[in-house]
């Protein structure tokens, strides 16, 4: 693994770290300013920088608290020299939601750039499988 594929998966990592403490600021350390982040819940024409991104959490947060899990399953990570992306998938719910589909997992894609030496997060996209 390569410094710079070490480096995005620390700052995924972390990331995910900030999410499961409910870490406001930690969740927005390592992203940019103009970030766009496609996710589940709506607006599903995207949020588009920092402002939209933290206003986004709190919700998830509450779903945290009230017993869901976010848990890290896998990560692989590509670099390049000044764009690289991570792809994950992750536990992603409430007990009875494992319950009663255990292997559901939510897919996160991240691009992320090298900004003055260090990776941000640029760009979230994150969904689940549909339901078959």
């Amino acid at each position: 693994m390569s410094d710079d594929q070490r480096q995005i998966r620390d700052t995924v990592e972390r990331w995910v770290e900030a999410i499961r403490a409910r870490d406001l600021d930690g969740v927005l350390a390592a992203h940019t300013d103009d970030l766009v982040m496609f996710d589940v819940p709506p607006p599903y024409d995207g949020i588009r920088g920092m402002d939209a991104y933290r206003d986004s959490w709190p919700p998830f947060f509450d779903f945290l608290a009230g017993g869901a899990q976010f848990e890290l399953v896998e990560l692989d990570v590509v670099a390049g020299e000044t764009a690289g992306f991570a792809y994950a998938l992750l536990r992603c719910g409430r007990p009875e939601d494992f319950e009663a589909e255990p292997d559901v997992r939510l897919r996160i894609t991240m691009g992320l750039r090298k900004v003055d030496g260090r990776w941000l997060i640029a760009h979230e996209h994150h969904s689940f499988p549909i339901k078959g």
